[in-house]
């Protein structure tokens, strides 16, 4: 069973919070509720929340996105919430990997490159798996400290028994 738009915009606007809920009870009064299609609803949405100066900002932070100190997960949030904004690269599957790849940090792009994804999904797999390795690896630096080596003083050769030492040429007398 397939829903019909006004079955869809009733399920996206009952979610609706706060200032959303008290924006689209005011702007569906002026609106046919039983005739207003789903990409009209969206228009009516999108021009309240998010403006051409929102979408353009939007826009270039997924352009410029990099991952920094961010986790893979809270990089990847970002990134498929920039990809709607940007439909071209995220219809696109070779380039919706490339530019997740170019926005890791690069000791993970690294591992992640090392693994040859060949999708987006896998390449996300690969990063997370590459972000636990390396923080098992610093958790094991931090464990483990150096073993100092002892301190030897250096110390002269050891003499044999059976000789004397030597103390230079014999004197002559006389």
């Amino acid at each position: 069973m397939e829903l019909g738009d006004a079955d869809r915009v009733f399920c996206a606007t009952y979610l609706f919070g706060g200032d959303a809920r008290l924006w689209w009870e005011g702007a569906s009064v002026a609106l046919n509720l039983a005739t207003l299609s789903l990409t009209c609803f969206m228009e009516v949405f999108y021009s309240k929340y998010f403006t051409d100066e929102v979408h353009s900002r939007l826009t270039r932070e997924f352009m410029t996105l990099r991952q920094g100190d961010l986790t893979i997960t809270e990089f990847v949030r970002k990134f498929e919430r920039g990809c709607h904004f940007m439909p071209l690269i995220a219809s696109d599957a070779g380039a919706k990997l490339r530019h997740f790849m170019d926005g890791l940090r690069a000791i993970l792009r690294r591992d992640v490159r090392v693994a040859g994804p060949t999708t987006y999904d896998v390449a996300v797999s690969r990063a997370l798996a590459a972000e636990q390795d390396q923080h098992d690896i610093e958790r094991d630096h931090q464990g483990k400290q150096p073993v100092p080596i002892p301190h030897r003083p250096h110390s002269p050769p050891q003499q044999h028994q059976n000789k004397r030492p030597f103390h230079g040429p014999p004197k002559s007398i006389g």
